[in-house]
């Protein structure tokens, strides 16, 4: 991998927790939206992530493992997906242009599932998880320096 693989692991989780908090700042702002262009009301989208791998999950029974380069490549985002497995919420106001006219549910309005407590714990955990990350390149960083400097004397 080289010397500079903690750099380049960490730079993925920079890049996919930006993705991550640009999604939350998406479902945040879409909270009570009741129409979307695909119709119906606004559906949380959440980021699925996956490894970065060559040859994923495989190592060669002929090398030892100090030799087999099982070293992980960092994450990706492997897509984003909307959440359709919880119901959107139902808001009482029939003079919403929305409201559901007719039937058990009139004088409703269906609005996104996006739960504010959900979202707010997303955003904590990959405000987090960035900083670990760019703790890594900085630690790494000052780690390439210091060897630097003992090899230069």
């Amino acid at each position: 991998m080289g010397i500079f693989s903690s750099i380049n692991i960490a730079s993925t989780g920079l890049g996919v927790n930006r993705v991550r908090m640009d999604v939350i700042a998406d479902n945040l702002s879409n909270v009570n939206t009741s129409r979307t262009p695909e119709g119906g009301p606004f559906r949380r989208s959440r980021v699925i992530m996956r490894p970065r791998v060559d040859s994923p999950y495989w190592r060669s029974p002929f090398l030892p493992q100090s030799m087999d380069n099982g070293i992980g490549r960092g994450v990706r985002v492997a897509e984003i997906q909307k959440d359709n497995s919880t119901e959107p919420r139902r808001v009482y106001d029939p003079t919403h242009p929305d409201a559901i006219l007719t039937g058990r549910w009139e004088g409703y309005v269906d609005m996104g599932n996006v739960d504010l407590v959900t979202e707010m714990v997303d955003m904590i955990s990959a405000s987090r998880s960035y900083e670990a990350n760019a703790s890594i390149i900085e630690g790494s960083k000052a780690m390439f320096q210091r060897a630097l400097e003992i090899g230069s004397r």
